[in-house]
């Protein structure tokens, strides 16, 4: 049976879907416009064409990525605290492509204003969501917690996916999530 090759929309989630892969396991040295088009499993110069540039290619990432995270957003009316750990915790378990590549489209962003607007206009909108769950759990300005609570659970998944929280079983991970989670929204709600 051949693979059905994908089209139009579906081609351009492709592309995105190759390119952070790409990213998470090569490094941006290893992000090329072919080197997508092998991944995704397209004709020669099919990135190119919907992307012409290596700039377009890298905010296509972080476009996708981000609607990645809000259609993974539990529904409304869950526990909060619970939400948070389990957005944190299933991210880590079974994005960590996402991950990676997310930290090293981060890091080149310093040097690329473009990209950096991209990873700042998605960040906007995932604080946005968070404040609402905040909200929800009484904190005051919520808007302004939702920053560090984002940057805590940011943090947490790095440890996860590159850092020493490598070495947890899944079950101390989710823990450690939740105690820091719970401390953090207690110690928000203290602050008046």
């Amino acid at each position: 049976m051949t693979k059905q090759v994908p089209r139009g929309a579906d081609r351009q989630d492709a592309i995105a879907d190759a390119a952070i892969h790409l990213v998470a396991t090569r490094g941006l040295r290893g992000l090329t416009h072919r080197a997508v088009d092998a991944e995704a499993g397209l004709p020669p110069g099919s990135t190119s064409y919907y992307l012409r540039t290596r700039n377009a290619l890298l905010t296509a990432c972080v476009s996708r990525m981000l609607t990645r995270d809000v259609s993974a957003m539990p529904p409304a009316g869950a526990d909060p605290v619970e939400l948070m750990v389990a957005m944190t915790v299933g991210m880590a378990r079974n994005r960590p492509d996402d991950l990676v590549a997310r930290y090293e489209l981060s890091l080149e962003a310093s040097r690329q204003p473009e990209l950096r607007t991209a990873i700042n206009e998605g960040g906007r909108e995932l604080r946005a969501m968070l404040a609402q769950l905040l909200a929800g759990l009484g904190v005051p300005e919520p808007e302004a917690a939702a920053w560090p609570v984002a940057a805590m659970m940011d943090g947490l998944m790095y440890d996860r996916v590159a850092g020493a929280g490598a070495t947890l079983s899944p079950e101390a991970f989710e823990a450690a999530v939740r105690r820091s989670v719970v401390a953090l929204i207690a110690g928000l709600k203290g602050a008046r």
